[in-house]
């Protein structure tokens, strides 16, 4: 027969439980930095000069995709750098950007996914200085959160899906902000 337990753990506990679980701590994944400038030459040499100089590392150019004749750009021709910036240094960037933004992001700067992006206007506003040859520039931040264990979902064998318990939501995310950079979320 079936015999209950002594002692069940109340609903309070387990949720106490699953939150103190290390495989449920979220991390930042990779923070990815990008500068559409919409022309190649010139001006986005010295992007990405900006970028390496925020991060240390060589950024990527990106190639356009079609050509599009109202902006003036044909297919294959670079038009954007970006970078991917993971670990320590990725939070320390995370936050240069934040403090510019007065640590306040909008509920629609995050995703269904978990993720969240916003824009700086000025380079300059995250601590580099001013530089008359290179100009100034915006870029786009976008933060992929995850938790431990996603490599399943990402490894080439024996691949296997996230269970939906384990993803991270739009309010885990907030939630996330919110505790780390003590950010309001309007």
């Amino acid at each position: 027969g079936f015999s209950p337990m002594a002692d069940p753990k109340s609903t309070d506990d387990q949720l106490k439980d699953k939150a103190e679980n290390p495989m449920r701590r979220i991390y930042i994944d990779k923070l990815v930095l990008n500068i559409c400038i919409g022309d190649g030459a010139d001006r986005l040499t010295r992007a990405g000069k900006v970028l390496e100089e925020l991060t240390g590392q060589a950024p990527v150019f990106s190639k356009a995709r079609y050509t599009v004749r109202t902006f003036g750009i044909r297919r294959n021709q670079k038009i954007s750098c970006h970078v991917t910036v993971r670990g320590p240094k990725a939070e320390a960037i995370l936050n240069k950007g934040l403090r510019v933004k007065d640590f306040e992001l909008k509920e629609k700067n995050f995703s269904d996914t978990g993720n969240f992006g916003f824009g700086v206007e000025e380079h300059i506003d995250l601590g580099l200085k001013y530089d008359p040859q290179v100009g100034i520039y915006g870029m786009d931040f976008y933060c992929v959160l995850c938790r431990p264990g996603r490599r399943v979902s990402k490894r080439k064998r024996c691949r296997a899906r996230i269970g939906v318990q384990h993803r991270v939501t739009k309010q885990d995310s907030v939630d996330w902000v919110r505790a780390k950079f003590q950010a309001s979320i309007l």
